[in-house]
């Protein structure tokens, strides 16, 4: 999420954000292509892209509401500074960005030009979440440009040809402050709308209302105090084991977890802790996602 720095109001910018103009629909390649995916710790997918035709690797953050540089990536490749903003990410304070404009990316065969990108410095997020550098956090922009099948399983993603019906459960995306969300339940409580994150690495992370409403942190579990977070600096998170939770017909039990403390939290946010037992077939165009369990 990024707020304009000279407006009072700090209305949030995700509208803005989320939509591409006419003139910069993607351009799709002819063929469905298989590309390769890197995952990395077994949790972070990163995969080859392009930024104003410059070649690097990029995480894959299906919950960023827009593609982020590294400020002195951004720098070496010849972008100026752009506008002055402030982002809040999921790290203890929020922090110093800049929106540019104007911005070509490409990945998977997908041209996406004219697009509007965030820089922000990503050297402390890049050494605590994957032990490198960083240089490109590529975002929703990707998936709303196409219907995207993810096999972290077997490290690969490509583009759905038009007409070829994705396999698994199908669940319906609804956005939520800009960001889209599935259901999900936990521990025999009725689902609720859990952000669909692939940029999260760790564990399931729960907002501190929810887990408020059901008892979760003083219903005599364990509890214990990790440190966690990332874009905006580390923070120290309370930790518990959920005993259940299932998405898309699938049950998993003894799932980590963590406590959200942030106000616009949803309910719950599951990542890649859970998504890579899954095949994933994104269509953020038609408000769908499918999973199918991965084999």
């Amino acid at each position: 999420m990024f707020r304009r720095a000279s407006l009072v109001s700090h209305a949030c910018l995700a509208p803005l954000l989320a939509f591409l103009a006419p003139e910069c629909a993607a351009i799709a390649a002819p063929a469905a292509q298989a590309y390769p995916l890197q995952l990395l710790h077994g949790s972070r997918l990163l995969l080859a892209a392009r930024v104003n035709g410059h070649d690097v690797q990029a995480l894959l953050d299906s919950a960023a509401e827009a593609t982020i540089l590294d400020r002195a990536f951004a720098r070496r490749i010849g972008l100026l500074p752009g506008e002055a903003v402030q982002g809040q990410g999921s790290g203890a304070a929020a922090f110093d960005a800049e929106l540019v404009k104007g911005v070509s990316l490409e990945a998977v065969g997908l041209e996406l030009p004219g697009q509007e990108v965030a820089v922000a410095d990503l050297s402390d997020v890049g050494r605590r979440l994957l032990g490198r550098p960083i240089d490109v956090i590529l975002g929703r922009e990707l998936f709303d440009a196409a219907r995207l099948e993810i096999d972290a399983g077997h490290r690969r993603i490509r583009v759905l040809a038009g007409g070829e019906q994705p396999r698994g459960t199908r669940l319906e995306l609804v956005s939520e402050h800009g960001i889209e969300t599935v259901p999900v339940s936990i521990e025999g409580h009725p689902a609720v709308r859990a952000t669909f994150d692939l940029g999260n690495g760790a564990q399931v992370l729960v907002s501190r209302a929810y887990a408020q409403r059901l008892g979760l942190l003083d219903d005599g579990r364990a509890v214990h105090r990790e440190a966690g977070g990332g874009l905006g600096g580390e923070t120290r998170r309370e930790t518990f084991v959920l005993k259940g939770l299932v998405i898309a017909g699938q049950a998993f039990t003894q799932v980590a977890a963590a406590i959200d403390p942030q106000a616009s939290a949803s309910d719950l946010n599951v990542g890649m802790s859970v998504l890579r037992y899954f095949v994933l077939t994104t269509d953020y165009a038609g408000r769908a996602v499918w999973l199918r369990p991965a084999r």
